[in-house]
């Protein structure tokens, strides 16, 4: 397989558990369909809930045709920025394959702990409902849905005790002094 930045011959590696092919010379990489969705899900396992879908923020987009070719099939690849980033991904529409230049793997880990690191208390609760609704109603199995929800609560909690210091700070003193919340001793 070619890269198709500079046509070098590339090199069968593996990406957080992922098998890719990465470029010797210019370090682009290639993931074949859903492989940077699983690379990134290893990578910020904190993170999987938080799909990686190029096609989120289409009002966003900014089409180009860098003239690469994907080294599956030869197809033209369309390049576009991923949401309000500077990574510009070149997918292939025929294999759905992603080619991400050097460096654009860490920018996109670094984009969504970005977005992650934003949301609001509400909008974790947002985000909770519709991981709950995944449950049922979700292509992906229960064990994972299930993950995806313990992961968005945990992360809430997080958020909740930045946006609430004095709840945080009460919360602590209760579980540092063993007192309930009626100021009975409770034991830990």
């Amino acid at each position: 397989m070619q890269c198709p930045n500079d046509q070098t011959e590339m090199i069968r590696q593996e990406l957080e558990g992922v098998q890719i092919e990465e470029c010797p010379k210019c370090k682009g990489i290639w993931f074949d369909k859903d492989g940077l969705k699983q690379a990134k899900d290893t990578a910020e396992p904190d993170l999987d809930w938080m799909d990686f879908d190029i096609w989120k923020h289409e009002d966003q987009f900014k089409l180009d045709l860098r003239g690469l070719h994907c080294p599956n099939d030869g197809h033209t690849l369309v390049t576009f920025r991923y949401g309000e980033t500077q990574v510009e991904i070149d997918f292939c529409t025929q294999c759905q394959g992603i080619w991400l230049d050097r460096g654009e793997f860490e920018k996109i880990i670094a984009a969504l702990d970005a977005e992650a690191d934003s949301k609001s208390a509400a909008e974790y609760i947002s985000t909770s409902l519709s991981e709950a609704k995944e449950l049922v109603t979700g292509e992906e199995k229960f064990s994972s849905e299930w993950r995806d929800l313990g992961n968005v609560f945990r992360l809430f909690q997080y958020r909740v005790m930045v946006e609430h210091k004095g709840l945080s700070k009460a919360l602590y003193f209760l579980q540092r002094t063993g007192m309930g919340l009626a100021g009975y001793n409770v034991d830990i």
